[in-house]
């Protein structure tokens, strides 16, 4: 069975900062939901981050959720007050070992390249496999913590990759030489910095997500994880330039942003 336009072309509706929600194969997902009002945020020893922007919407208006993608629990941009409560609504969360061990209740964890099978609505199957990603330079994990991202497959749909915090082109290589070509990417790409190891970039800026597009070889990416939050360095405008340079703008999707 080939997919269809509809398929290849589902919308995706983001809610800044990391949260995003879309349906695939007939099941819906939301990724690292975040939905608590502007306001600095204690990350303990006296630091904080700083959210700057209130979500676009609220767990009430997402309908019904079958599935979180969350790529690590610890920091509160990717995971916040309102997010743990909505998890316990959903009937499974994937996200780290770690992270369901801390989570507890439906979350179930995955180590990079485990899978997690779905039964979709229609009787067919989605699975979700856990992609490595580095929250920072090489080495990083004890400080920033183990993160994942997620890619999603079914035998009659186009592949999508969700990056979670990622700071590496190399990790981006390794995904696209097992997981790849990949037709949609939902790539955090705000250039995080937040003066650990040197100020070094946690996430990828813009200029590196549009070479994960080429390394992926993707017909479409939607940035998230660029705004609404203070550590991000770069945002929109410097996304649009990047993918301009790179010659890529057909497939950059802000519709959502």
């Amino acid at each position: 069975m080939t997919s269809t336009a509809s398929d290849r072309n589902f919308p995706v509706r983001t809610f800044g900062g990391p949260t995003a929600l879309f349906e695939y194969g007939g099941l819906r997902f939301l990724t690292d939901p975040t939905f608590d009002a502007p306001g600095d945020y204690p990350r303990g020893e006296g630091r904080f981050l700083t959210k700057t922007a209130p979500s676009s919407g609220t767990p009430a208006d997402l309908g019904p959720v079958d599935a979180v993608l969350l790529s690590h629990d610890e920091h509160p941009d990717n995971l916040d007050t309102s997010g743990r409560a909505l998890l316990a609504e959903v009937p499974l969360t994937l996200t780290t070992l770690g992270g369901a061990e801390r989570l507890g209740g439906t979350a179930r964890g995955l180590a990079a390249w485990d899978t997690y099978e779905l039964t979709r609505p229609d009787g067919g199957t989605v699975t979700v496999t856990a992609t490595p990603a580095q929250h920072g330079p090489e080495g990083c994990e004890p400080v920033s913590g183990v993160v994942i991202g997620f890619l999603l497959t079914a035998p009659d749909l186009p592949t999508v990759y969700i990056s979670g915090d990622n700071a590496s082109l190399d990790v981006v290589a390794q995904i696209a030489e097992r997981g790849g070509p990949v037709d949609t990417a939902l790539l955090f790409a705000g250039g995080a910095r937040i003066g650990i190891f040197d100020n070094a970039l946690l996430t990828l800026d813009s200029a590196q997500a549009a070479q994960a597009a080429e390394l992926l070889g993707v017909r479409r990416v939607v940035p998230v994880h660029f705004d609404s939050w203070a550590h991000f360095t770069e945002g929109r405008e410097e996304i649009v330039k990047a993918f301009e340079a790179a010659g890529l703008t057909d497939r950059l999707d802000l519709a959502g942003n």
